[in-house]
């Protein structure tokens, strides 16, 4: 980091806060404060969604997730665009029509309180743990290459979070997404075209995707039907789906981003616009991965790309073994080299070389096997370890390729996503307990001025939590899979007994809040026995599946349970009958 890499780093972040303040203070009610007096324009409602859910951790973990397996990964947003339909069909006409603040005082209109308790419970449950991660992903990677304190990390991104979340609410979070978004495409777009700019210069970007192609990273759909495969055409299109259309259709801090809008078609033409643009920018973000794995196929890669692996080998009596892995990749990335360098002439000459395309794969397999066998030093070093290395991959090629002021910009960018997200999460968590559980149980007649001191309260505390759980936090696998999967527990459930409230009208109250809490605990022993327990790369399940199973189970349930309880009839239907 140089002057001038913290000058735009500083700025940058300081002029989001500031601005987010003056545009936004003075919010004289709930309905300002919640919902932006609804006069949110629909490409403001779009962008927020979009950078609602492009959290640090995606642009931190998603090029190293390309790195590592390849494009594979976009299968899992496979079902957004059509998620976003039925979601502009069907939630958004309802919510408008109601003039609801949170999506879960539909609930209690369709069913009864403790159903819209159930689900508000479990949505505090997952965005909190969620909220949590939107702080500690960027924190603890900055954290170790940087030599920043991970604490004061945690504290620095939560604080700025709340100053203008607190100051003006969902307002605040809208406007300030705007100029988050600006940033943080500007910075991947720059990093894009330099990556090309620092390869061999004989090499065009036609060559680059040859190469990711014969080290098997293009491999972008998959068509299997083995429900162990992580991420597949037909997980993404049914547990993404699933998932998606909880995630953007009853997780507030995605409702609240469309309840704010001037209008129910605003609101649908921004989540439009999320539908369509979601997809090629995620797949844009994961080609900047592949482009990162293309570079180091000519230039020095470290063994595991966490640092704090190096430094805790290097003090234990691993320490000789460890070197002689990195003696063997030095060698082998020479090997590399010159192979690419080789495939690459005769690409030029419009000459596949099948037989240097299996070397290429060949080599790549050896390099798999010495990072394979230093993630076991690791483990032996220190059985604590977080051995994987994949949200490490992006960040180390940023702080060591990239030029002085850029390295600030896409450090602005890191933390630019993380503030966003975070600040979402917080708003969506200080509205549903204020408005969901507070507002819905306190006594006595209460003012306007009240609810939105209430809530802004909520938003500190829930600000608190998020630092606390974020200071606690502990890395696991790969952060963007981490925030899916706590997601993929939760989701199912949820969208269940919102798809019986807007579709089966049979049901009723009782047999729904039972069939939800029956099925929460099934999918969390599903999650445990089949998914957690399971040694790395051996799970029985790949979780997407959880939305799709829960949501189904859901709805199963509580028509069973449904036959079985006998119908209360309403005063309407008493007076019809009369």
């Amino acid at each position: 980091m140089q002057q001038l890499d913290w000058i735009v780093l500083s700025v940058t972040l300081l002029f989001i806060v500031v601005y987010g303040v003056w545009k936004t203070r003075g919010s004289k009610n709930v309905e300002d404060y919640i919902l932006g007096s609804n006069e949110t324009p629909w490409w403001t409602v779009g962008l927020s969604v979009m950078a609602t859910q492009a959290s640090a951790i995606t642009f931190l973990s998603t090029p190293g997730q390309a790195y590592h397996d390849g494009m594979g990964f976009v299968q899992f947003y496979f079902g957004l665009p059509i998620a976003m339909v039925v979601i502009c069909y069907t939630f958004i006409p309802i919510y408008h029509k109601l003039k609801v603040f949170t999506a879960y005082e539909y609930l209690e209109q369709r069913f009864d309180l403790k159903t819209r308790s159930l689900a508000s419970i479990l949505f505090l449950v997952q965005r909190g743990l969620g909220t949590g991660l939107t702080i500690y992903a960027p924190a603890i990677i900055l954290s170790a290459l940087l030599g920043w304190n991970l604490t004061l990390m945690n504290v620095a991104i939560g604080v700025l979070v709340i100053i203008y979340t607190f100051a003006g609410g969902t307002k605040a979070v809208n406007v300030t997404q705007k100029q988050q978004m600006f940033v943080i495409m500007t910075g991947m777009f720059l990093t894009f075209f330099l990556i090309i700019h620092l390869l061999p210069n004989d090499m065009n970007f036609s060559n680059a995707m040859h190469i990711a192609g014969a080290n098997h990273k293009m491999d972008v759909v998959n068509f299997s039907f083995d429900p162990e495969t992580r991420y597949t055409f037909w997980s993404g299109i049914t547990g993404g789906f699933f998932l998606m259309l909880s995630y953007f259709g009853t997780d507030q801090s995605q409702v609240g981003r469309y309840l704010s809008g001037k209008s129910v078609r605003e609101s649908q033409m921004g989540l439009i616009m999320n539908g369509f643009l979601k997809v090629p920018m995620q797949f844009f973000i994961l080609l900047i991965g592949v482009m990162v794995f293309v570079f180091f196929q000519f230039n020095p890669v470290p063994l595991n790309f966490n640092p704090n692996n190096k430094i805790l080998v290097e003090n234990s009596k691993y320490k000789n073994e460890y070197h002689l892995l990195e003696a063997k990749l030095d060698k082998l990335s020479e090997e590399k080299k010159e192979i690419n360098l080789l495939y690459m002439d005769h690409l030029n000459q419009n000459y596949d070389n099948p037989i240097l395309r299996k070397e290429l794969v060949a080599l790549s397999s050896k390099e798999n096997d010495l990072r394979e066998e230093a993630r076991e030093l690791i483990h032996k070093a220190d059985p604590k370890a977080e051995k994987n290395d994949k949200d490490y991959v992006f960040i180390h090629f940023i702080l060591n390729y990239l030029p002085k002021g850029l390295i600030g910009l896409l450090l602005a960018v890191i933390l630019s996503a993380a503030m966003s997200s975070t600040a979402s999460g917080i708003t969506a968590l200080a509205s549903t307990t204020a408005i969901d559980i507070y507002k819905r149980n306190v006594k006595g007649d209460k003012t306007e001025k009240h609810f939105v001191n209430a809530t802004k309260l909520f938003t500190l505390m829930w600000g608190i939590i998020a630092i606390l759980f974020a200071c606690v936090g502990t890395l696991f696998e790969n952060l963007i899979q981490l925030v899916n999967i706590v997601g993929s527990v939760f989701y199912g459930t949820v969208l269940g007994i919102f798809l019986v409230g807007f579709y089966i009208r049979y049901i009723k109250a009782n047999a729904m809040f039972w069939g939800a809490l029956v099925t929460q605990t099934i999918i969390c022993l599903i999650y445990y026995f089949f998914i957690h327990i399971q040694p790395k790369g051996e799970e029985k399940l790949g979780y997407l599946w959880l939305n799709f199973i829960g949501a189904t189970l859901a709805i199963v349930l509580s028509l069973i349970i449904q036959r079985f309880i006998k119908p209360n009839k309403t005063p309407e239907e008493i007076e019809v009958l009369a």
